[in-house]
């Protein structure tokens, strides 16, 4: 059964944003029990709505860089490349998106695995790829990304 995400879940949500927040804070701020906060937590969790992780600034760390990759297939298979290309080394999301692009990549790269290697190593590996257009992030504001590496 498919967690309903009402107002409560939202502001669990909201107030997970900082990561280690303790429940009985959260539970105290929104007036509900630390328990219903740590069973919705568990379900929003086990229904793949909410996720725990560090992120990182990649723009902070030495030999790090994001980038964007915009990529036109020649295929209408969209949902199925996009999977494809998300399981590619340094990719750390893809979206099927409008507009002159099919897919938009969000890419991880750092001191021996840059952009050259993206493209002759990873991307080569794809077929249906009509073309591709590079968006080098120079400076970004709350990007924060998993690390990958």
């Amino acid at each position: 059964m498919m967690v309903k995400i009402d107002d409560t879940n939202i502001n669990i949500i909201r107030e997970l944003k900082e990561g280690k927040k303790p429940f009985k804070k959260i539970a105290d701020k929104l007036g509900v029990t630390e328990n219903t906060v740590r069973s919705r937590v568990l379900k929003l969790q086990e229904e793949g709505v909410l996720e725990f992780c560090g992120l990182v600034d990649p723009a902070k760390l030495p030999g790090h860089r994001s980038v964007i990759v915009g990529i036109k297939l020649s295929e209408t298979n969209l949902v199925e490349k996009g999977e494809e290309i998300s399981r590619l080394k340094g990719v750390i999301s893809v979206s099927v998106v409008t507009g002159r692009y099919d897919l938009m990549v969000l890419v991880l790269f750092k001191e021996g695995f840059d952009l050259l290697e993206f493209y002759t190593e990873e991307i080569s590996k794809i077929d249906g790829i009509d073309s591709v257009e590079t968006f080098v992030v120079y400076k970004s504001y709350n990007l924060k990304v998993p690390y990958i590496f």
